[in-house]
């Protein structure tokens, strides 16, 4: 069973879609712990109701970011992880702190990266006049949303779609696609083990898809 440690800045709309979804018999997961760096984040309150460890590590003033990441990851070691999920949480990490880290760390971002990375990604992609939007799982590193893409989830850009209006729907792709990514990671289809991740054994060349119009879950 996968040991997961969740790190979330806001309300938990993620965290919540992971929940559910490692109930399920096959899930080959359970989140063990969430954190943040906000002491009112809803995520918190979430991982409360369920009875999951729950801590906020806020950053005091004039703290070095790099002496914040170690407090905090001090922190989510006490409940043993073996793979950490950034589901919003909002802090830059260190590349002292993740250079620390002896397990695998993924993060959700709301576009199809490498196109717009950082924030106000919807209203990017708008003015850009893309075509497609949607969201990615990739590893972190030290280089801001730049780390090995490991899968995204694709949807059209409309005619009428405004940045809240193409947020809400790339929001219900990312509450499928981060569970279906851990779930890979944990059955063992997806390997972060090595520096390179594999996919059915294979390096993975390309993130794997999920098809936001079904049920069924990451293709090659």
């Amino acid at each position: 069973m996968l040991r997961v440690a969740v790190l979330a800045s806001g309300r938990g709309s993620n965290l919540a879609a992971l929940l559910a979804a490692s109930r399920a018999p096959d899930a080959g997961y359970r989140i063990v712990g969430v954190f943040s760096d906000q002491a009112d984040a809803g995520a918190l309150a979430l991982a409360r109701e369920a009875d999951i460890e729950a801590a906020a590590v806020t950053r005091r003033p004039d703290e070095p970011r790099a002496a914040h990441d170690a407090r905090l990851f001090a922190r989510v070691a006490e409940v043993q992880p073996n793979l950490i999920v950034c589901a919003g949480y909002m802090r830059i990490i260190s590349a002292e702190a993740l250079s620390q880290l002896a397990i695998p760390m993924i993060n959700l971002h709301p576009s199809l990266l490498p196109l717009h990375p950082g924030l106000d990604t919807h209203a990017r992609a708008l003015a850009a006049g893309d075509a497609q939007h949607g969201c990615s799982v990739h590893v972190v590193t030290a280089d801001l949303d730049a780390g090995p893409l490991l899968a995204q989830s694709r949807i059209a850009i409309e005619a009428d779609d405004t940045p809240e209006r193409l947020a809400a729907r790339v929001l219900a792709c990312e509450h499928r696609l981060l569970p279906a990514t851990v779930r890979a990671i944990a059955r063992g289809t997806l390997d972060l083990s090595g520096p390179v991740p594999h996919h059915g054994g294979v390096p993975l060349s390309a993130p794997l898809q999920l098809d936001p119009s079904t049920l069924e879950g990451l293709r090659a």
